[in-house]
């Protein structure tokens, strides 16, 4: 693996785990199954498959992000626009 790459997968784990800290469910929960992830994936050796797997973690933080979103907005919807 490539320095570069390297750098990539380890900024990647990085912001999941911080990501990880408000999932539903738990964070350790959310903990374990990124470590386990990530470790299957950690013997790859082919740039091709290390990049797709980077680019499906990235994948994966934009829908944790959007589901944060999504989670703030309908509890401010619900706290203006009580449906009563």
């Amino acid at each position: 693996m490539s320095s570069s790459s390297r750098s990539r997968v380890l900024d990647l784990y990085k912001r999941l785990q911080y990501l990880g800290r408000e999932y539903p469910g738990g964070p350790e929960k959310f903990r374990q199954k990124c470590y386990n992830a990530f470790k299957r994936q950690s013997g790859e050796s082919d740039p091709e498959k290390i990049q797709r797997a980077i680019n499906l973690g990235e994948y994966v933080v934009k829908e944790i992000q959007a589901l944060y979103s999504l989670r703030k907005y309908r509890a401010m919807k619900k706290r203006y626009y009580d449906d009563k």
